[in-house]
């Protein structure tokens, strides 16, 4: 079941996917917010969430969804699996991630990405690409999206731990906003370099927010990283 669970979730991503990048082109011209909630709370993300608990058999628990603010701020995110980035859509506001310009020409998700505001950055520019990153993250706060970092870089397979990047949380002392920690443990059921969905119940833990007030930026790394890593720990389902 296992196999064919698996096999039926890539089949329907690959019908879908396509459909709701075109679709993404044709809705450019409406605004932002209207364009996200068609690709995400309405369309794609909805759809595949919907396949991922029902036929893949992943659900999830969210803990301490009080902390979050009601104000936009930085989202900052342990990073296990491709779920989680689907998953926040639905538990935090509208959001908007941060990704490499690269990403913005490939046929398709390029497309999707470009609909939902994604800020394109050039790594290759230096502090240039800083200063425009930091002015399209203050232009999306203003139009009411949140801004998701994941402070590891890359996807980190459970009970592996890598040092956090600070780029994250120079942004939120930039915009002045707080970074929201969030843990969990989505790699144990959506491994990243599996083909296989293992079904169970993910559990999300949502931390207080982090204010800069106060923290240079390595501080405020080293705490919401300590947070995040030892409720890590607490919500795994690993053998101990």
């Amino acid at each position: 079941m296992l196999v064919i669970r698996s096999l039926l979730f890539y089949l329907i991503a690959l019908l879908t996917t396509p459909l709701y990048c075109l679709i993404g082109v044709l809705i450019l011209p409406l605004p932002p917010q209207l364009r996200y909630r068609i690709m995400t709370q309405r369309g794609w993300t909805l759809i595949t969430m919907w396949v991922i608990e029902h036929i893949c058999g992943i659900k999830y628990v969210v803990e301490g969804a009080e902390n979050i603010p009601d104000r936009p701020a930085v989202i900052y995110s342990k990073h296990q699996s491709a779920w989680e980035t689907m998953a926040l859509q639905f538990i935090f506001p509208p959001q908007v991630y941060i990704a490499k310009q690269e990403l913005r020409w490939l046929p398709f998700f390029g497309w999707g990405l470009a609909t939902i505001s994604t800020i394109f950055i050039d790594r290759k520019a230096g502090a240039r690409s800083k200063e425009k990153m930091v002015a399209a993250a203050r232009n999306r706060l203003d139009n009411g999206f949140w801004i998701v970092i994941f402070p590891e870089g890359t996807r980190i397979a459970p009970g592996r731990r890598v040092k956090y990047k600070k780029g994250g949380a120079e942004l939120a002392r930039a915009l002045d906003v707080p970074l929201v920690p969030v843990a969990h443990n989505a790699g144990e059921f959506w491994a990243r370099n599996s083909w296989w969905k293992r079904p169970g119940t993910i559990t999300v833990s949502i931390g207080r927010p982090v204010y800069p007030e106060g923290r240079d930026a390595t501080t405020l790394t080293d705490v919401a990283e300590t947070w995040i890593e030892d409720e890590v720990q607490r919500i795994s389902t690993l053998p101990r």
